[in-house]
């Protein structure tokens, strides 16, 4: 893909496709409560780059996970399309995930047993409105590795099988769970590279996580979590480009 200059589109000339309001978040730890997540609100942009950086322990992959419909919170409101995921039955959330989320993982959860078009294709054929398998893989630069199992490919190219993977399924969100936490620089930069030009070159609506608040200049905007409460949001008018991006 063609890599372009890109300045960040205000967020009041987008949709609102996601919203997520005063979401809290308890886990019951034997007689104990454990708050991760603390009132926290937050919108999500059509077509937007939206970078949430915290440290260890902040409470950004429970708010991913309320996102992407694989929890419920303890409170609060979250809207997706005009949907409330709160209120959603749990096959109405099922159907929630499987055809409008699509999930990269830090160690990337591919089957081992299975080649990466076979990864691929394990998504394409559970939703209704897929992506052609080798399509995907040829978008991440993996047409000629189709064939190979993931013990046959370097850390960089499992995460870009994961991202094909994700693809297949034609999301209209694309959540990243720390997807280069496992990478060494020159690989994430590769991996980041590609994660923004499905965004400015498809449209997806990217959702990424991550302690690195070197790659949070790479979003249209960037919210900061800490101790579980949304700490601050901010538009970013000129994303910073993967090549000068330096940890």
């Amino acid at each position: 893909m063609e890599r372009q200059v890109h300045k960040a589109v205000a967020s009041v000339d987008r949709k609102v496709i996601f919203s997520v309001e005063a979401a809290s978040k308890v886990y019951r730890m034997g007689e104990v409560d454990v708050p991760a997540l603390r009132d926290a609100s937050i919108d999500i942009y059509d077509g937007e780059f939206l970078i949430i950086v915290g440290p260890s322990g902040s409470g950004k992959s429970t708010l991913l996970n309320l996102i992407g419909g694989m929890d419920r919170p303890s409170s609060g409101r979250l809207t997706f399309l005009g949907q409330d995921l709160g209120a959603a039955s749990d096959p109405e959330l099922t159907l929630f995930r499987r055809n409008q989320v699509g999930f990269v993982f830090q160690f990337y959860n591919l089957v081992p047993t299975l080649t990466a078009i076979e990864n691929v294709q394990v998504a394409a054929e559970i939703v209704p409105d897929p992506l052609d398998s080798r399509e995907a893989l040829s978008m991440v630069g993996l047409e000629d590795r189709a064939d190979h199992f993931p013990s046959q490919l370097s850390g960089g190219e499992q995460q870009r099988v994961s991202i094909a993977r994700a693809l297949a399924g034609n999301p209209r969100l694309l959540l990243c769970d720390e997807p280069t936490g496992a990478l060494d620089i020159e690989t994430s930069k590769q991996v980041l590279g590609l994660l923004v030009d499905l965004n400015r070159n498809l449209g997806k609506t990217v959702v990424l996580i991550t302690h690195n608040g070197a790659i949070a200049n790479l979003g249209d905007r960037v919210a900061r979590i800490r101790d579980g409460t949304m700490d601050s949001i901010r538009v970013n008018p000129a994303p910073t480009p993967v090549e000068e991006i330096q940890w």
